[in-house]
């Protein structure tokens, strides 16, 4: 039985997921205390119960503690089994979040499997469907792993709503990875969404984007979408290509905030991202650092910001693997993350 403490380091709900998938599959128990301590609201909420769930039910796991506001949790999985798979988080939990808990045990099974997550799909503190879809799987595929995505409906808070649909290829054995250097800036595209509001917000975002980076050299396009949704809502994501990488950024709207406000909130974070030497952000950094730490061979990532975030899920990641996991910085700033592989699978 694996001991966690979940105050320790960023002390959030990322401890808990990353602690889920790597039970799976490793085939080790684990028990998780403090659950969330640092949270305003401690303890397991929604979303967080349905990662519970949905790795029980892919692994066939014995579970004990799984009650919202929760603060422990005892977890012992059984064998992995690749399937057809819906879970409906019930709020506008973050769909995103429990398919990057259960995605990777599924490629490691023997079979084809899908996985539908019904909640929210732009809602903050997650990425959102389009920064899953357009960026985070882009890397997925350097590394080995076919995945494809679909959205059917959007979901904003507070009603959520939104389903994504997601089919996982299985891969015996995943390639390293090395993003060292970004090159050269080649354009940028982007995406300006609205549910249920007139396209003229769209096009405010945009407009104030294109205002923005009209100074720089690069293409850059952005295209309107109109989301279906139960509710209103709005996104503006940015997504830099460069010679060896890319980075993607994205704001939300809510009531009371101004389309060029969202459109601001994006643009200062690819700036901010431009002025570093950083091939990969920090959050893509973050999410690739399981499927590496399972793959045959060292990857290089450097991360134009080194997060408590970062740091955490290296710690998590080494209780459960025989893996070396080396940061080269300070936190807050530019930094290498050295994984070494433990060769799954």
């Amino acid at each position: 039985m694996i001991e966690i403490d979940g105050s320790k380091g960023e002390g959030g709900g990322q401890i808990l997921r990353s602690a889920l998938t790597l039970s799976l599959l490793t085939g080790q128990a684990f028990r998780l205390e403090n659950i969330r301590a640092r949270r305003a609201k401690p303890g397991l909420m929604p979303q967080h119960l349905r990662a519970v769930k949905a790795a029980a039910q892919i692994g066939t796991a014995q579970v004990e503690g799984a009650l919202p506001g929760s603060m422990s949790l005892t977890f012992g999985p059984g064998r992995v089994r690749p399937g057809h798979y819906l879970f409906d988080i019930g709020t506008a939990g973050a769909t995103a979040l429990v398919l990057q808990t259960v995605y990777l045990p599924l490629v490691f099974a023997d079979r084809p499997s899908s996985v539908t997550v019904k909640g929210g799909t732009h809602v903050p503190f997650s990425p959102c469907f389009h920064y899953l879809d357009r960026h985070w799987r882009w890397f997925l595929a350097a590394a080995g792993i076919n995945l494809s995505l679909e959205m059917e409906r959007a979901g904003f808070y507070p009603p959520g709503g939104g389903i994504i649909h997601a089919r996982i290829k299985p891969q015996a054995r995943l390639k390293p990875l090395r993003f060292i250097e970004r090159g050269r800036l080649l354009n940028i595209r982007g995406i300006s969404g609205v549910a249920n509001l007139d396209p003229g917000v769209a096009e405010r975002q945009r407009d104030e984007a294109l205002r923005r980076l009209a100074k720089r050299a690069e293409p850059c396009q952005i295209e309107i979408e109109t989301l279906e949704a139960f509710s209103k809502g709005t996104v503006l994501l940015l997504l830099a290509e460069f010679e060896y990488s890319r980075a993607c950024f994205f704001a939300l709207g809510e009531r009371g905030k101004r389309a060029e406000q969202v459109a601001d909130e994006a643009v200062d974070a690819l700036s901010e991202f431009l002025a570093t030497d950083g091939a990969l952000d920090p959050w893509i950094t973050d999410q690739l650092m399981l499927p590496l730490a399972l793959a045959h061979g060292e990857s290089l990532l450097h991360t134009s910001r080194l997060t408590q975030h970062i740091l955490t899920n290296a710690d998590v990641i080494r209780n459960f693997l025989p893996v070396q996991i080396e940061t080269e910085g300070m936190l807050g700033k530019p930094a290498t993350v050295r994984i070494h592989g433990a060769g799954h699978g």
